[in-house]
């Protein structure tokens, strides 16, 4: 018979991992606000007409990329830093 999760604990919201976390999507916006200006560069020098339509969504749709991939990368670091991997229960550990 399948066993309930337990009950999740409020200590494991690590204040380390939080910083961390925080850290790299300071950092991240700088790279997606970097992106932005290399795309809307790489787009003027192609040749392509300027308008504010192509500006608007070249600028939200390559910063938004970078920052849902990167924030996904990172909720990685998070989940492992504050403890919550631990709390999963394998059903495949034979140690049980």
């Amino acid at each position: 018979m399948p066993r309930h999760d337990p009950a999740p604990r409020s200590s494991i919201a690590n204040p380390h991992a939080w910083a961390r976390f925080r850290t790299i999507m300071r950092w991240m916006t700088l790279l997606g606000i970097a992106c932005v200006i290399g795309a809307l560069a790489y787009l003027r020098d192609g040749g392509t007409p300027m308008t504010a339509q192509v500006v608007i969504a070249t600028a939200l749709g390559v910063f938004l990329t970078v920052l849902v991939g990167t924030g996904l990368m990172s909720l990685i670091f998070l989940s492992h830093g504050s403890g919550h991997d631990e709390q999963v229960d394998d059903p495949f550990d034979e140690r049980r």
